[in-house]
C-alpha cells in the first residue's frame, strides 16, 4: 500500500519535469519571465504528490511508534497519536481517490 502511494509522488514529479521542459522559451523558462517576488502557484499534481508523501510518512511513523511501544521505548499516548494521525491521512487519501474516480466516471459518461 505504501509503495503504491509513493508511486503517485514519482508520477507527479515526472509530470512536472515534462511540463517545465515544454514551457521553455528561447533558453529561459516562463517562470523567470514573471516577477521574482510573485508567489508561484502549486499544480494539482504537486499538491496530490505532497499529500501522498505526507500520508506515507504518517504511516511509517505510526509503524515505527508501534514497534517502539512493543520494545518499551514509546508511551501509549505517542503510539495512539501516531496511529490516529496515520488513520486520518489514510482516510483522506481514500476519500480523494474516491472523488477522483467519481469525477472520471462522470466525464466518461458525458455525451459529446
Amino acid at each position: 500500500m505504501i509503495d503504491s502511494i509513493q508511486s503517485v509522488r514519482s508520477f507527479s514529479t515526472s509530470a512536472l519535469t515534462e511540463t517545465a521542459t515544454e514551457n521553455t522559451v528561447a533558453g529561459s523558462t516562463l517562470q523567470s519571465a514573471l516577477a521574482p517576488s510573485a508567489p508561484q502557484p502549486m499544480s494539482f499534481a504537486q499538491v496530490l504528490g505532497d499529500m501522498a508523501t505526507d500520508a506515507v510518512n504518517a504511516l511509517k511513523l505510526s509503524e515505527t511508534k508501534s514497534f517502539e511501544a512493543v520494545q518499551g521505548k514509546a508511551s501509549t499516548r505517542e503510539v495512539v497519536d501516531a496511529v490516529m494521525s496515520a488513520e486520518q491521512a489514510l482516510q483522506t487519501a481514500i476519500s480523494i481517490r474516491d472523488k477522483v474516480v467519481t469525477a472520471y466516471l462522470d466525464v466518461a459518461r458525458m455525451q459529446i
